[in-house]
């Protein structure tokens, strides 16, 4: 992959306007509403975003179906035409440094390769990690045969014998929305509880329920899934497995930024506490997309990205004047 970075050689040398931590819809997004702004603005892409398996982005209007990698692709070459520089690498420390004289915040960013960049404002969008149920066999097949959204995969499973492994209360609802999309659904409890009531209203719309442990995913000779084995022994055959996976902010390097780090009900995973505009609790921070809102799709996180952009673009319009008044009333044109 080309990027800014190799095009250039160097990182900026001087204090940048935006650093944006994170290269996936929000981030790209949130750099591109600074950018268009005539903002000097870096995004600092790590290369792994989180839906890199799936073979398309679905329920994006305009763009359903694009890969990846495509939108991506696409998404630098925007930043980048507006002046943008987008930087392949992964963030070590991110921390606040002294402000500018008139209290106006600074950020030090250093990369992996040693690299430091010097920021007014930082856009956290890292994106999280979903984290799968211990089940042999199960990694092999993440985002083709083992899926967790029913808005982003249902269609492409559509019909196939679906198991839902459960991992608590959530997936009751996860049973039901899979089985608008499927007629032959079995729900494996995997030592959850599961009331009376759920299995009658299971019953009800012909949702087989197992309560026998499971044990592994096969893989069949063709390569996808062939079923689950249980403890038993027995192999009862699905096509398709939804889990709800465990969702984990990416915060590794932001430590020093000291983010307030909320855990999600239901042990269902944590995320970066944000408010109105992805506004943290830190000042000059924000944060967008997946790791302060893990059930966002991708046009939900390039939405939040971009809103995120305007308010720190506002943030930075009325620093701007305070110093420009500040000069005046020194009598001096320096900012």
């Amino acid at each position: 992959m080309t990027t800014a970075a190799d095009e250039t050689g160097k990182l900026p040398d001087g204090t940048v306007d935006a650093v944006v931590i994170g290269g996936g819809a929000a981030g790209l997004n949130g750099a591109l509403m600074l950018a268009r702004s005539r903002r000097s603005v870096v995004v600092i892409d790590g290369g792994t975003p989180r839906n890199a398996p799936a073979e398309g982005v679905h329920g994006l209007l305009g763009l359903d179906g694009t890969p990846p990698a495509e939108l991506l692709r696409r998404g630098r070459a925007e930043v980048r035409r507006y002046g943008g520089l987008v930087v392949a690498g992964d963030v070590t420390a991110a921390r606040p440094a002294a402000p500018s004289a008139g209290g106006d915040p600074r950020f030090a960013v250093t990369l992996a390769g040693g690299g430091t960049l010097r920021a007014r404002r930082l856009l956290v969008a890292t994106g999280l990690r979903d984290e799968l149920p211990g089940i042999p066999g199960l990694d092999r097949h993440w985002g083709h045969g083992v899926v967790h959204c029913p808005y982003c995969h249902g269609w492409e499973v559509r019909d196939e014998p679906i198991g839902i492994l459960a991992a608590g209360p959530a997936s009751v609802h996860h049973a039901l929305l899979f089985r608008q999309l499927t007629a032959d659904l079995v729900y494996f409890t995997r030592g959850t509880e599961l009331d009376e009531g759920t299995r009658e209203r299971f019953a009800a719309r012909g949702v087989r329920v197992v309560d026998t442990p499971v044990t592994e995913a096969v893989t069949g000779e063709d390569g996808g899934i062939a079923g689950v084995r249980l403890s038993d022994g027995q192999l009862l055959p699905r096509r398709v497995l939804a889990v709800a996976t465990t969702l984990r902010a990416r915060t590794e390097g932001l430590d020093g930024l000291g983010l307030p780090v909320r855990e999600l009900p239901g042990g269902m995973g944590r995320h970066i506490a944000a408010g109105t505009a992805g506004a943290t609790e830190v000042p000059g921070v924000w944060a967008a997309g997946n790791a302060t809102d893990p059930m966002a799709q991708v046009g939900a996180s390039a939405a939040a990205g971009a809103l995120a952009g305007a308010h720190m673009n506002a943030d930075l319009a009325a620093a701007d004047t305070e110093a420009a008044l500040a000069a005046t009333r020194r009598g001096s044109t320096c900012v």
